[in-house]
C-alpha cells in the first residue's frame, strides 16, 4: 500500500487524509483494493458510528479511491474489493435517523454506488455489482433504493439475465413500496 495511505489509514490521521489528493492517481492505483480492505476493517470496529474522525478518514479516502478507479480506469482490477466493501454495509443500520440524516455506513454505500454502478455496461463489473445491489433495495433506506433502482435500470439495458435472477427480490421491493422506479426496470428488462 502507499505510505501515504498507510499512514492515513493505519493511523486514522486526518490531518494528512487531504494530502491523498496531491498524489497521480497512478501513483496510487497499485494500492486501491489494499487500502478498500483497510476501510473494509476500520468501518467494521464497533465504535465506528460513533468516531467522527473514523468516519471523516474514511470518507476522505473512499473519495479519493473512486477517483482514482475513475480516472485510472481499473474498476475491472479493484471491483472486487470495492464491492466487499460495499456490501459491508449491509452488514450495519442503513435506515436515517430521525433527522433524516444517514448513517455513516449508508454515506459510505451512497459514496461507493455510483462508482460501482455506473459501470452498468461492464458485464464482469455487473456480474459482481448486480446481487449486492438488490440486497440493497430491502433495506429501509430509500434514497439509497432510488439510487439503486435507477443504476439497475440501466444495467438491465446490457445485462438483462443478471437482473432476472433477481426478479423476486425486485418484485417484493416494489410491492413493499420501496422505490417506484423499479417499476421501469420490471417492464422494461421483463
Amino acid at each position: 500500500m502507499h505510505h501515504l495511505f498507510r499512514l492515513v489509514l493505519g493511523q486514522k490521521d486526518l490531518s494528512r487524509a487531504g494530502d491523498l489528493f496531491s498524489l497521480n492517481d497512478s501513483e496510487i492505483e497499485e494500492s486501491l483494493s489494499e487500502a478498500l480492505e483497510q476501510i473494509k476493517i476500520i468501518s467494521s470496529s464497533s465504535d465506528y458510528s460513533s468516531n467522527g474522525n473514523d468516519q471523516a478518514v474514511v470518507e476522505i479516502c473512499i473519495t479519493r479511491i473512486t477517483t482514482a478507479i475513475r480516472e485510472t480506469e481499473s474498476i475491472e482490477k479493484h471491483g472486487k474489493a470495492l464491492v466487499a466493501l460495499w456490501e459491508s454495509c449491509l452488514e450495519h443500520n442503513l435506515r436515517p435517523s430521525g433527522k433524516d440524516e444517514d448513517t455513516p455506513h449508508a454515506k459510505i454505500a451512497s459514496d461507493i454506488t455510483s462508482c460501482i454502478l455506473q459501470n452498468y455496461n461492464r458485464p464482469p463489473v455487473m456480474a459482481l455489482a448486480v446481487p449486492v445491489a438488490v440486497k440493497f433495495l430491502q433495506r429501509g433506506n430509500k434514497e439509497l433504493c432510488r439510487n439503486m433502482s435507477s443504476y439497475l435500470s440501466l444495467a438491465a439495458i446490457t445485462s438483462p439475465d443478471l437482473l432476472a435472477e433477481h426478479t423476486d427480490a425486485i418484485v417484493k421491493s416494489i410491492l413493499q413500496g420501496v422505490s417506484d422506479s423499479l417499476w421501469f426496470l420490471l417492464g422494461f428488462s421483463w
